[in-house]
């Protein structure tokens, strides 16, 4: 493990531990009586964002690991079915931790936000998607930008262009793109009131009259390359480069982050796999970031 892994490590267990101090309630409910767990909430976190960070997709390989390398940082470790267990109920708290850190750098107030989908690949063999737990809520999609059918889902991100994530949901892989974009944003609590005249860069996919009058009406000015048959849109030929941009993103959390071998087998294992991944990526930007780095979206520093 790198010097930089192990300062990203320790600055990112002190910010969770200190929130978990600040909002107590966040922390996954327990009984009040019984063994306190040898390894605390924020230890969890943390060690689930460096495993995110250092490619590994099996707890079980992660866990070996980590009593063999991490016994310094982490001398007590659970076994992989508690690990999980606990991992789990923290999907809350890992939630709030991506916009905690997000809100924390500089990179947040940018007035301009690239959104796009990408698949999120849960099985291959007919006889996954039938008896999978998965099935009802992961589905049959094609992705356009790789030619290539999958059953699964979608991650639907808003991030900067510096490639933060501002907002993200996971849909089945037929939801309609509009309408998880406005539902992000309306779930999103203050985030559009606290940045007013943002524009939004997407593909022409997201079209409507009636949803660009949704996004107008909340203060937000739609970018978008015109459809077979529409005039030209004013604007287009300004935000071409910029639209590879959440593609570099998406490419960042497949290849770096391994999103589609997430591993997991239920919704709420697939949902925390995911959440870990898009808060590994916050937490490099916000160390980068706080760090004065070059690259903000960089991850080469943690990645072995």
């Amino acid at each position: 493990m790198t010097k930089d892994l192990d300062t990203l490590a320790t600055a990112l267990y002190v910010k969770i531990d200190d929130h978990l101090t600040a909002f107590p309630h966040l922390a996954p409910r327990r009984p009040r009586v019984g063994i306190k767990p040898a390894l605390s909430d924020a230890e969890l976190v943390t060690l689930a964002v460096m495993s995110a960070l250092l490619g590994f997709t099996s707890e079980r390989r992660w866990l070996r690991y980590a009593r063999e390398h991490l016994a310094g940082m982490f001398p007590r470790l659970p076994r992989q079915p508690g690990y999980n267990k606990r991992l789990r109920a923290a999907s809350p708290l890992v939630i709030t931790m991506i916009e905690v850190l997000g809100r924390d750098t500089s990179l947040w107030s940018d007035d301009v936000w690239v959104v796009d989908s990408t698949p999120v690949e849960c099985g291959r063999s007919r006889e996954t998607t039938r008896r999978s737990a998965l099935a009802g809520w992961a589905e049959y999609g094609y992705c356009a930008s790789h030619s290539r059918f999958f059953w699964g889902l979608r991650l639907h991100l808003v991030c900067t262009l510096g490639g933060l994530p501002v907002a993200f949901a996971l849909t089945g892989a037929k939801a309609d793109e509009r309408t998880t974009l406005l539902g992000m944003l309306d779930a999103a609590g203050d985030l559009v009131a606290r940045h007013p005249g943002q524009t939004i860069i997407a593909d022409k996919h997201y079209y409507g009259r009636a949803f660009e009058h949704a996004l107008t009406s909340s203060g937000l000015r739609l970018l978008r390359k015109a459809r077979k048959g529409e005039p030209a849109r004013a604007g287009t030929e300004l935000f071409k480069p910029l639209r590879q941009t959440i593609e570099s993103i998406n490419q960042t959390l497949k290849g770096q982050l391994d999103l589609e071998r997430h591993g997991g087998r239920t919704p709420a294992g697939v949902v925390v796999r995911v959440s870990v991944r898009v808060l590994a990526l916050t937490a490099a930007i916000w160390h980068n970031d706080k760090t004065a780095q070059p690259t903000a979206r960089s991850l080469t520093a943690y990645d072995h």
